[in-house]
């Protein structure tokens, strides 16, 4: 499989990466992560050259990585800088290191040409930083035995909601609305408004409204790994949907950065956004509470879609729906920048 190469991917929250070593994978590359003495994240090959032994299995010291096995030692570039029983360190006696950068609560990795690697690149989201105005809360990190892709499909696609979600984010009133779609440079843009409808189970509980609502799906994908869905509710008639301003009714942001692991793996780190209930940790778990439930409903439904795609090993024809115009757009932008790429003439590797 192919994948993006020169770019940031989301590779795991920060909270989990500490003085003990431990081991990720990220389009198929295993990567050794251990924090240095001054807090920064160190992200190497998870390969000791000697033996190959995983370096993950190894003893952090100072701002060095031990091997478990024979105690070569790297530093944070990957070179090596102790061999014991011998003075002289042979010049292939290195490891790759990858450039890594954190932001929004995660540890995020380049694993393309390291030359390239800008942190200003990196994906933000300005309202994180709104702590006046949004209350931010990190969620979990789940694991799909799917293709990152079939994710992705899913978090470009408003019209499931209406029928896996009906216990916390969705209802029948949205069956029929259309969605729209748009590429937006290096972002694909799906949406739709549902009008004077009764609330979802979510903004029920939660809100006060008093009748029904009019309500939003914009779901924001950019590459290579990142779906952000705003989502949220206002009393019906109270805001216009072409030009309101959504933030005048109950809002969030439903952020999913994904570690595409290898052909039938990957990682959904998710995160929620929201303007109302501000610091209210209460409200902050509930909304975690109903979030990891519809999210384990998606992860029943892609995985079962991947045991089925293994089943037919290719030779399966998926018919093409009017709602599916945003999910294409979205591995067509990806197949693009892949394409671009090898064009450009592959991936330089790092020292």
């Amino acid at each position: 499989m192919h994948y993006i190469q020169n770019t940031w991917y989301p590779l795991i929250f920060s909270r989990d990466v500490g003085r003990k070593p431990l081991r990720r994978t990220v389009i198929e590359k295993n990567v050794a992560l251990y924090r240095t003495e001054d807090g920064r994240v160190a992200a190497l090959e998870d390969r000791c050259p000697h033996r190959f032994a995983p370096l993950s299995l190894g003893v952090v010291e100072g701002d060095t990585l031990r091997c478990g096995y024979h105690g070569m030692t790297f530093d944070g570039s990957g070179k090596c800088v102790r061999i014991p029983g011998q003075d002289i360190i042979p010049v292939n006696a290195v490891v790759k290191s990858y450039p890594v950068t954190e932001s929004l609560g995660l540890v995020w990795i380049w694993p393309g040409d390291p030359a390239k690697a800008d942190p200003s690149k990196v994906y933000t989201l300005p309202q994180y930083h709104d702590a006046p105005r949004w209350t931010a809360v990190l969620g979990e990190s789940l694991h799909f035995e799917s293709n990152y892709l079939n994710l992705a499909d899913n978090l470009t696609d408003p019209a499931h909601v209406s029928f896996v979600h009906l216990s916390t984010l969705g209802n029948p009133a949205s069956e029929n609305i259309p969605v729209k779609h748009q590429r937006i440079g290096d972002a694909v843009v799906v949406h739709r408004w549902i009008l004077d409808a009764p609330a979802i189970p979510v903004f029920a509980k939660l809100g006060s409204f008093k009748g029904h609502v009019d309500r939003w799906h914009y779901y924001h994908f950019h590459t290579p790994s990142i779906a952000v869905i705003d989502f949220g509710s206002a009393d019906a008639g109270a805001i216009d949907p072409e030009h309101g301003d959504r933030n005048r009714g109950m809002r969030i942001f439903a952020c999913h950065f994904i570690t595409p692991v290898d052909y039938r793996r990957c990682i959904d780190h998710w995160v929620h956004l929201r303007n109302f209930a501000l610091g209210n940790e209460d409200v902050g778990a509930e909304i975690s509470k109903q979030f990891a439930l519809a999210f384990d409903e998606d992860k029943t439904i892609l995985e079962a879609i991947q045991r089925e795609e293994d089943r037919l090993e290719g030779n399966g024809r998926k018919l093409r729906l009017a709602i599916d115009g945003g999910s294409l757009k979205m591995r067509r932008l990806i197949d693009e920048v892949i394409a671009a790429e090898q064009a450009a003439g592959g991936v330089k590797a790092s020292a």
